[in-house]
């Protein structure tokens, strides 16, 4: 399934029913009185936040949502049927905006609702209106309206970490290692096409969501290669898992490759660019002792903390990950 994560839909809710001009036609009652009944609501148009989701694709390619209309009312003060809602699921972390651009609703925990458009109530039927003075009334209220317009819908992914780097600096393989995800794993640059999310399971039987996006490449955060879209969905994290080749196979020190993603996260925003990182010093498993030496050397330059592992053979993984855990448990104000 294609991951989508920004769709325009246009929306519709169903108008009200009208309200019914009746009156009475009874055998032995000379002098019947109104009986119209109200008419129905129109169909709202739901969105109900859901674990279940990860991607936008239902609603980009249904591309409209158009909810029913109530039934007319009808005489014997029978009232009109509402119209079915239409409920649609979103993932976690959806965005709804306007038209403009302004947010409406950040659909944040799991079966959150949102009316997107609401129905038109019915119209009340000319019983409502006998009076002592006007005991049959002619006339009925129409339905009203129901809303209609254009929204916007934006998906930032849900995760308490992010792992961010370069184009192969083991991002797949490191998720795949610590978590239930199973992404595309290949030695070749841009494996991972659209950001994954993946379950991390600890020993107390307590966890945490780790997301991972495509490698960035420079001019990211301006959108180059889609790094703008990639970016966002690592704005909800916790922190971040800034994950370096060690082995520096494609060339660039590790001094390099650090600063690289640290202008594209500056150039992003400072919210992202002041989000607290670990560093990763991933390929350890291709280094000899002296190698291992001069890679956390030159880590150490950037005042992070930094875990050398291998996320193909396991090395150092446990420690890193018992550190994250820590970390999340602090800014929870937990302790175990």
């Amino acid at each position: 399934m294609r991951f989508i994560d920004e769709v325009r839909i246009e929306v519709r809710a169903g108008h009200g029913g009208a309200g019914c001009v009746s009156f009475r036609r009874e055998k032995y009652i000379p002098k019947g009185g109104p009986d119209g009944g109200d008419g129905g609501r129109g169909g709202h148009v739901i969105l109900v936040a859901s674990r279940r989701k990860n991607t936008l694709q239902e609603l980009y390619l249904r591309k409209r949502l158009i909810a029913k209309n109530g039934q007319p009312g009808m005489g014997s003060d029978r009232h009109g049927r509402n119209a079915d809602d239409i409920v649609v699921e979103v993932p976690l972390g959806t965005i709804v905006k306007d038209e403009h651009g302004h947010v409406l609703k950040d659909l944040s925990q799991d079966g959150e609702r949102y009316i997107l458009a609401r129905g038109g109530a019915g119209g009340l039927g000319n019983a409502h209106f006998a009076t002592s003075t006007n005991r049959a009334p002619r006339y009925a209220q129409p339905g009203e309206p129901g809303e209609a317009g254009i929204r916007w819908l934006e998906l930032k992914l849900m995760a308490d970490v992010g792992l961010a780097g370069l184009p192969n600096a083991g991002k797949s393989t490191l998720l795949a290692r610590i978590s239930n995800a199973r992404p595309k794993i290949a030695d070749y640059p841009f494996t991972t096409l659209a950001p994954k999310l993946g379950q991390v399971f600890m020993d107390d039987g307590d966890g945490f969501v780790v997301a991972d996006v495509p490698g960035l490449i420079e001019g990211a955060h301006q959108g180059r290669g889609l790094g703008a879209r990639f970016l966002r969905h690592l704005e909800r994290t916790a922190f971040l898992l800034h994950v370096v080749d060690a082995s520096c196979f494609e060339g660039k020190s590790i001094a390099a490759q650090v600063r690289e993603i640290e202008r594209e996260l500056e150039g992003y925003g400072p919210g992202m660019a002041g989000k607290p990182r670990l560093l990763v010093l991933n390929k350890i498993d291709l280094l000899d002792a002296d190698g291992r030496r001069q890679a956390l050397a030159a880590a150490r330059e950037f005042a992070l903390p930094v875990y050398a592992i291998s996320a193909v053979t396991g090395e150092g993984v446990q420690p890193m990950l018992r550190a994250v855990y820590e970390r999340l448990l602090h800014a929870r104000g937990e302790t175990r």
